[in-house]
């Protein structure tokens, strides 16, 4: 017994040694979502101010797990008043609630460079789950910092009902279903 978990203790210890984490590279990354405005347009912002890491063993990111943090008060909809109305209370209540944060629990292989991510979103003071599809555009080593680069693009839906925002605006005004829109590009440490 105390043999099998000293081999157990040893295993975890060589795979975490091969881990290796990728930082965001703000530069070349947004954090993008969308809504529908009176069922006839589509309003789109992000958050200007975001932060990610992946933590991988594999070279084709089969195992990674991701890490997200978004300061709420860098909400930009390119309207001055829209971005304070929402950073109100009638719907993210950022100064109650000023990150939003998701860590993934799988990150599943669907075909060549696509996958299905899998983890729990807090926002507003809620978590819940959420699933995400995934597209990885490959990796490249840039020619001035010579470090290695790995891109992501990511989409999905969620409803902001489910977090508990904007809750006395009717869906007709805005629409309770977000969509989500992330490309990114990530350095390896």
């Amino acid at each position: 017994m105390k043999k099998l978990t000293l081999t157990a203790i040893a295993f975890v210890f060589a795979v975490s040694a091969f881990a290796q984490i990728w930082s965001l590279d703000p530069a070349h990354s947004k954090l993008g979502f969308g809504v529908t405005h009176l069922m006839i347009s589509n309003v789109e912002g992000s958050f200007k101010s975001f932060n990610a890491k992946i933590t991988s063993s594999k070279e084709d990111f089969s195992d990674a797990v991701i890490e997200l943090t978004a300061d709420v008060n860098s909400i930009n909809t390119d309207n001055d008043q829209r971005d304070g109305h929402l950073k109100g209370a009638d719907f993210f209540d950022a100064a109650q609630f000023p990150t939003l944060s998701f860590k993934s629990t799988s990150f599943k292989k669907k075909g060549k460079n696509t996958y299905t991510l899998a983890g729990n979103l807090t926002l507003h003071g809620v978590t819940k789950p959420v699933t995400l599809e995934v597209t990885f555009n490959g990796t490249a080593v840039h020619p001035y910092t010579k470090k290695t680069m790995a891109g992501f693009k990511v989409t999905g839906t969620l409803k902001r009902s489910d977090f508990g925002i904007g809750a006395s605006t009717p869906g007709a005004v805005v629409s309770d279903e977000v969509t989500i829109s992330a490309n990114t590009e990530f350095a390896k440490d």
